[in-house]
């Protein structure tokens, strides 16, 4: 067999080799045998390599033909012909690697290749995305491509009733969301085992069957799993625990009380004074004084019986939730509901919580009903869930500087594919300012520049409240423009399909839209393309390099420019604001010269930040597997709690 990505260890980028090249080569030969096939007959050579593949033939004896019957359905029914470098692409997916290919060059079209080949099986081919307008986008658009070789797609939306997903799990191709298809996998967990034990109340509930009748599963046992965006599912998201939960107990009005009771001593209490936060941790800590005022203060009938220690935890974690969760920041407040933010996409992350009752600590702060926590009848982590298939591949536009840390958790390598056209982005001199309003006036005057010669602008955020900073402020300068952050994440495609068109601005939380290409409108080419706006540093640097790579798609012109300011976050984060604050004035000093050895101090301030993150994930990898292997004690599966 060939040495289809070369000798490598684990978490090294690996090169596309010689060997996987012959493979492209060995496909391109078939392309007139395969152009020459009626329908009828390119259906029927779909089958008979389905029988193959059914009767247990290996995959890498079927992948030359199945490439070329894929890329044949693709030409002929979407008038789209996969590049030698997607063949490349395919080649990697299929034996297990992360695969990084820039934006623009054509990721949904190359899922075909892998999840046809693996579909053959009869097996089930997944592919997990990060949210149900972009598994509906690709599944209807990949479609054509899939039938044309006589098999089945089927997507799993988070509306969608327990009938019409088992039917989208017995369909050879099946898209959806990485959090649908582990909440999926708890029910039929749960399912399981209620039918070992005779019963079926539960299964009934989830199922929405009559009671007493018999639950059904839903998922096939699993075999092979795409993975887009894998950078934000299989690192961002991996140690968020999907979480099916018991219904609340006697004890909710005392643990609604304790909430608003720890919201409103927080209100009261001053920093230095009553109690020590620490930023770079998130954390706070009640000093002497805090303790005696929380003490002091009024205590409703309900928590007659609750303990002080009990109280200090609370009012501390109202503190934290008051001095780092900020309104339009990490959340919004969406239908009298607490909506997380994600801050790695921008995105609106619907259905998830914060744990540990800082969620709750956050709906007191904020007012609104509290959800009390219950307990969990089942719960897996996205790390845990994909570690479940046989076969697990994955694609980004950035994910080779964390290779190490995907080949520790997943055993799985980095595969950095080239682009089918040399990339020609420039990128134009970076601008430090000594503030925040400085850097706003700065980045309005860098569009305005632009906007004057009909170049369209795309100004990238951390922030909802950063974002409509900026909209203020173009606003005044007269310049027309859109906003996309979570609160617009209905219009979020047609947004960025738009952001390309001549003389266009568009004003981005991170990377939401990711997903979908920025196309340039007519004449924009020669004007020298979309120029993308960075307006600070994110905490990862896979962030920045996706925001980047929204300009010069497919070897179209563009810029971009970083901004930075000496009151930014990340210097904060990085280390901490006492020393961040002396780094600042001894910056200060060296505005206006030079930017290279300022840069130098932020990438290190959010090189600390990575690796931080890097150890906080390790650390709950530790906390989750000692908690799994406790279950495993007290039940057969380590996702269901024991008192389910």
């Amino acid at each position: 067999m060939f040495d289809w990505l070369g000798s490598i260890a684990p978490g090294r980028r690996p090169a596309i080799t010689a060997a996987t090249w012959r493979v492209v080569r060995e496909i391109d030969t078939l392309a007139a045998e395969m152009e020459a096939l009626d329908d009828v007959a390119l259906k029927r050579l779909g089958r008979s390599l389905s029988y193959r593949a059914r009767s247990g033939e290996a995959a890498d004896s079927l992948i030359i033909e199945s490439f070329a019957a894929t890329r044949e359905a693709g030409r002929r029914r979407l008038g789209m012909r996969h590049y030698d470098v997607q063949l490349l692409a395919g080649v990697a997916l299929v034996h297990g690697a992360i695969v990084e290919m820039q934006t623009g060059e054509g990721k949904t079209l190359v899922a075909t290749l892998p999840l046809v080949l693996y579909a053959l099986a009869g097996k089930g081919a997944h592919l997990a995305t990060v949210n149900d307008y972009l598994a509906r986008r690709d599944a209807e658009w990949m479609t054509p491509i899939y039938e044309a070789l006589g098999l089945s797609v089927g997507i799993v939306e988070s509306q969608m009733d327990f009938d019409a997903r088992r039917k989208a799990y017995a369909c050879d191709v099946t898209y959806g969301t990485a959090k649908e298809f582990g909440f999926d996998f708890l029910k039929d967990r749960l399912i399981g085992r209620e039918l070992a034990e005779g019963r079926g109340d539960l299964g009934a509930t989830l199922t929405g069957a009559a009671a007493g009748s018999a639950a059904k599963l839903l998922q096939r046992p699993y075999w092979f799993a795409l993975v887009d965006e894998a950078d934000n599912v299989l690192i961002d998201e991996a140690r968020t625990p999907l979480i099916i939960a018991s219904p609340p107990g006697e004890a909710q009005a005392v643990q609604q009380a304790v909430f608003r009771f720890a919201a409103r001593a927080a209100r009261e209490l001053e920093a230095r004074a009553d109690f020590e936060k620490e930023v770079q941790k998130q954390t706070c800590e009640l000093l002497g004084r805090g303790r005696s005022r929380v003490r002091a203060l009024d205590r409703p009938p309900e928590l007659d019986s609750t303990s002080l220690l009990e109280l200090y935890d609370a009012v501390e974690r109202a503190l934290r939730a008051r001095e780092f969760f900020t309104r339009d920041r990490q959340y919004v407040v969406r239908d009298g509901k607490i909506v997380i933010i994600d801050e790695f996409t921008g995105r609106a992350a619907e259905g998830r919580t914060w744990r540990d009752g800082l969620h709750q600590a956050v709906e007191a702060q904020e007012g609104i009903e509290i959800t009390v926590p219950s307990g969990h009848a089942a719960r897996i982590t996205i790390q845990d869930l994909f570690a479940r298939w046989p076969h697990l591949a994955g694609m980004t536009g950035t994910i080779a500087t964390s290779a190490r840390e995907l080949a520790r958790t997943y055993d799985v390598d980095v595969a950095v594919v080239p682009t089918n056209k040399p990339a020609i982005r420039e990128r134009l001199p970076a601008v430090v300012c000594g503030d925040y309003p400085e850097k706003l006036h700065r980045i309005i005057a860098d569009v305005a520049a632009m906007h004057a010669l009909g170049r369209p602008v795309l100004i990238g955020t951390r922030s909802i409240d950063k974002s409509e900073d900026l909209s203020r402020l173009l606003e005044q300068a007269g310049l027309r423009h859109v906003v996309l952050n979570a609160r617009h994440i209905d219009k979020e495609a047609e947004i960025v399909a738009a952001a390309g068109q001549l003389g266009k601005i568009t004003v981005s939380t991170n990377m939401a839209g990711r997903g979908t290409d920025i196309k340039l409108g007519e004449g924009v080419k020669e004007l020298g393309g979309l120029h993308v706006v960075c307006t600070e540093l994110h905490d990862s640097a896979r962030i920045d390099r996706q925001l980047v790579g929204r300009c010069g798609r497919q070897g179209d012109p563009g810029t971009w420019r970083q901004f930075l300011a000496l009151d930014d976050d990340i210097l904060v984060q990085g280390f901490g604001p006492k020393r961040a604050a002396r780094i600042a004035a001894g910056l200060r000093g060296r505005l206006g010269g030079s930017t290279a050895g300022l840069e130098r101090v932020f990438k290190r301030a959010q090189q600390r930040v990575e690796a931080r993150h890097v150890r906080q994930r390790r650390l709950l990898e530790y906390v989750e597997r000692q908690r799994a292997e406790a279950h495993i004690q007290m039940s057969q599966d380590p996702y269901l709690d024991a008192a389910s």
